[in-house]
């Protein structure tokens, strides 16, 4: 069968597409899926290593602050307690006799510190008095803080106030 010179470059440009289509098929589109599938991997991978660092940056801040703590709790007086410090911190605030009642306690810590808790309820207090006293009980250099403050007006004595507190600190 002969074939035209019409027909034979038909056949030809047929045949180089069809080679043309098979290599895309079984070469370049596999390249160049894997290629996706890597650039989304390594994308994912970069994720990962972003929030690593974010999560290393978090726990230097973290295990600075508990050093610190740590240094605080090493420089406190030796047999601190929360109790005869606030105690002690309301003497010097001139609101010892406006203690109605101070209720220690203590939580049960699963890390290396225990929290000891007080409270304390100041009746017939002004906000001067009030406000001394937290500055003394707020005290880093102790690692003393306020949890929870209740503020409500003294209904016997208009212009006082009454107040409960919840101080707590940290213990080894």
């Amino acid at each position: 069968m002969k074939l035209a010179k019409r027909e034979k470059y038909f056949i030809g440009i047929g045949g180089t597409a069809l080679v043309i289509f098979f290599l895309m098929q079984l070469l370049v589109f596999p390249l160049l899926d894997n290629r996706k599938r890597l650039q989304r991997g390594v994308e994912a991978k970069e994720a990962g290593l972003r929030e690593m660092l974010r999560m290393q940056a978090e726990y230097q801040t973290y295990q600075s602050g508990s050093q610190g703590i740590e240094r605080s709790l090493a420089n406190r007086k030796r047999g601190f307690t929360l109790f005869s410090f606030l105690e002690q911190a309301a003497g010097a605030a001139e609101v010892k006799e406006n203690i109605k009642y101070m209720k220690p306690s203590t939580s049960k810590g699963s890390g290396p510190y225990k929290e000891s808790m007080v409270e304390i309820k100041l009746e017939t207090i002004t906000m001067k008095q009030l406000v001394g006293y937290l500055h003394r009980i707020e005290s880093p250099k102790n690692v003393t803080s306020v949890k929870r403050i209740s503020i409500k007006g003294n209904k016997k004595e208009p212009g006082y106030l009454d107040v409960v507190l919840q101080v707590l600190t940290l213990n080894k």
